[in-house]
């Protein structure tokens, strides 16, 4: 099941512990993040392997828009991750509700 962009923020502001990975780019990486581990989409393959000790966990991948974390929620689940969720419509979503 995917998450919302108000649903992740209420969560964060209660201070959960919630694995973010933005599938971004470096370079949309730092012009706005929310504090994700950047992993750009043609990386998640390789990463799986390092990550493979959150594999139970709650991941919430994120992207612009939706769509590439959306791809790397499913390569994400082929490899095993059993709580992987994408961040609706992404940081467009995000900037446009709370701002940068």
């Amino acid at each position: 099941m995917d998450i919302t962009v108000q649903e992740l923020k209420e969560r964060m502001d209660k201070g959960e512990t919630i694995h973010l990975i933005d599938v971004r780019e470096p370079y949309e990486h730092e012009e706005f993040n929310i504090g994700g581990l950047l992993c750009p989409l043609g990386n998640v393959m390789r990463a799986i392997e390092e990550m493979s000790e959150h594999k139970a966990e709650e991941i919430v991948v994120y992207c612009r828009s939706g769509r590439r974390s959306d791809t790397a929620k499913q390569i994400m689940q082929q490899a095993g991750y059993q709580n992987v969720r994408n961040l609706l419509g992404g940081m467009l979503d995000w900037q446009e509700a709370f701002g940068k």
